[in-house]
């Protein structure tokens, strides 16, 4: 295969970020990395701690330090699963667009809400109606994911290994038409 920069993965909650993310980097050999992971070994505390003591800015500050570490320094060597709110700050979709091939990995309100329902550690969904929240998220996200996306792939209804197989065959077409176009 052709040698590949680093992937970057983007999505809301439930879209199969990590799950995908872990396939995609075994078949490639490269480093798996999960962003919200690297957060909390960083600090030494789980997010929904992080949330809790510094709130959600404090939460996208270390954020943004973990994604530029990782961006910037593995140079073609891992492949990324980062969290839902990756996009909430310029500066990330900046590092984003300079330092990877990200692909967004699209999921219908209505799979994230199935994908998330047992979940307790999305502190965004810890409310009353979590489906409202998830539909204002991706209302705002959406538009974001898809500024930085160099590729976009559906994840709703199918299998992980399914939706891994698309976003490979779709990185390796990629590469081919940016190789051929320079």
């Amino acid at each position: 295969m052709i040698k590949a920069p680093n992937i970057i993965l983007v999505g809301p909650m439930g879209a199969g970020k990590t799950t995908i993310g872990r396939l995609i980097s075994q078949s490639m050999g490269k480093e798996f990395y999960d962003l919200d992971k690297v957060i909390e070994d960083n600090a030494g505390a789980d997010i929904p701690w992080i949330f809790e003591r510094e709130g959600e800015d404090g939460f996208r500050k270390r954020e943004t330090q973990a994604l530029a570490s990782i961006a910037e320094s593995d140079t073609g060597d891992c492949v990324l699963a980062t969290g839902g709110g990756i996009v909430m700050r310029e500066e990330n979709r900046e590092i984003l667009r300079e330092n990877a091939l990200v692909v967004y990995l699209y999921a219908s309100v209505a799979q994230q809400l199935y994908r998330t329902s047992k979940s307790t550690h999305r502190p965004l969904l810890q409310t009353g109606d979590p489906k409202a929240t998830l539909k204002k998220l991706f209302e705002v996200r959406d538009p974001l994911y898809r500024e930085v996306a160099n590729l976009i792939i559906e994840t709703d209804a199918r299998h992980p290994r399914s939706v891994a197989n698309k976003v490979l065959d779709a990185i390796r077409r990629h590469l081919k038409m940016e190789i051929t176009v320079s």
